[in-house]
């Protein structure tokens, strides 16, 4: 059986269910597992090996703005957030642009580290974070083989001329930038697409002159496999032709709930709020969610406010509003009636894995095609978050609530997939492939 290291970057959101999969192969019996990320995540993957490895300039432990961050990138966190109070396209533009100005971080050491490790491990495979572009360089340069696992909606596959990282292809029903905004924005992903490829390019010619460039810097994927962390629908864009797709469906595992948190949904109907590791800094968007799920009667409300607690505090007097910094999500899911998210890949999947319907609030990256397919798959409806009111918010959560069996048939495909469902097909797939 083969040995895998697998890399995640920094973040929690990507490292949490990356190390779930590295352990998953290792039950499906791989013959040895590593997961390597920053140290902070030591704990995430107890009983296979773990190596210090950093390879992104920022990290997320948890709550983004209370990770220690240089300057540069504190600063990019909080022009972000103000981006994100302009809507979608001014948060999709300072994406990219951002993404432009600051292409790599420290490519050359990641490869090194990268080559030092094989050096020590030998595994006959990588698992890498297709969004990780400098550990993706580096084991393209190093001519290593790897697979690639997608933590993001499926279409960071890129797989068409026309296709490009960071203009959503497809858009839920009350988000949808105007045409020139969408044209301006198209234009700006078209840059940073040229200037990655660029990068690439000198990178190679430096680390490994006899190496292929290539075509498209954002379109680098394992010629082998991608696992992806998303239920296979049948609506999805085209993914490339000439790679394997290992879809999980979700990548989540279960945990009890505490006693401190049992007594507080015991008996009640539950609204659980969480708008992620960085967006949970909107709390404009939480107070407004939580006074429309005030409006319904018998509605207990649970907030991860992130940093935030304290401009929350006045809401919190109400008995039936929970704010913490932190809550456990997962724990939480089969206890709540239903769930407000900013739809991020593991709110989304792992309601579905809970059978819990959503309303979506998203504000950037691919939390566009994801609140597209909550609502085309029934399991959830959207807002747009700089635009909802009080009386919005409780209408579209009246609709989610009075659902009895939602989304019923995809529920049950979620649950009948999973990381360790995954981890033996994509064994089986490299047996035969």
């Amino acid at each position: 059986m083969p040995r895998f290291v697998v890399v995640s970057p920094p973040f929690r959101s990507h490292a949490q269910p990356m190390s779930v999969f590295a352990t998953a192969l290792s039950t499906a019996g791989a013959q040895a597992v590593t997961f390597a990320c920053g140290a902070e995540f030591a704990d995430l993957a107890p009983g296979i090996p773990f190596v210090a490895m950093r390879t992104t300039r920022e990290s997320n432990s948890g709550v983004a703005e209370r990770t220690a961050q240089d300057a540069r990138s504190a600063r990019g966190l909080t022009d972000f957030l103000e981006a994100t109070k302009g809507g979608a396209a001014a948060a999709l533009l300072a994406q990219t642009r951002r993404r432009r100005a600051e292409l790599l971080a420290a490519p050359e050491e990641v490869t090194r580290e990268l080559s030092a490790l094989h050096d020590r491990l030998r595994p006959d495979w990588y698992v890498v974070d297709q969004i990780d572009y400098a550990t993706t360089l580096a084991l393209h340069a190093l001519d290593l083989p790897y697979l690639s696992y997608v933590t993001g909606h499926p279409t960071y596959l890129v797989s068409r001329d026309d296709q490009f990282f960071g203009l959503p292809q497809v858009w839920p029903s009350s988000v949808r930038p105007s045409p020139e905004e969408l044209a301006e924005l198209a234009a700006e992903v078209r840059l940073t697409d040229q200037a990655l490829t660029a990068e690439f390019a000198r990178l190679l010619r430096d680390l490994a002159p006899s190496r292929p460039v290539p075509p498209r810097a954002f379109a680098l994927t394992s010629s082998h496999a991608a696992v992806v962390n998303y239920p296979e629908l049948p609506w999805l864009p085209p993914l490339p032709a000439d790679q394997q797709q290992v879809f999980l469906g979700h990548c989540t595992t279960p945990g009890p709930l505490d006693d401190l948190w049992l007594d507080r949904v015991r008996g009640r109907r539950v609204l659980l709020v969480a708008l992620g590791t960085f967006l949970s800094a909107r709390h404009d968007v939480l107070r407004t969610v939580v006074r429309g799920a005030l409006r319904i009667p018998g509605l207990t409300v649970v907030v991860a406010a992130g940093g935030r607690v304290a401009e929350l505090a006045d809401l919190a007097a109400d008995p039936r509003v929970f704010v913490e910094s932190v809550v456990p999500q997962r724990a939480l899911l089969p206890h709540v009636a239903a769930m407000v998210h900013h739809g991020g890949n593991n709110s989304f999947t792992e309601c579905l894995q809970a059978g819990v319907p959503a309303l979506v609030l998203p504000f950037s990256s691919d939390q566009f095609c994801i609140a597209h397919d909550a609502e085309k798959a029934g399991a959830g409806v959207c807002l747009d978050p700089n635009a909802a009111t009080p009386e919005d918010v409780a209408e579209a959560l009246g609709s989610v609530l009075e659902k009895p069996e939602p989304f019923a048939g995809l529920r049950d495909a979620v649950r009948a997939a999973g990381p360790d469902v995954g981890a033996a097909r994509l064994l089986e797939v490299l047996r035969h492939g």
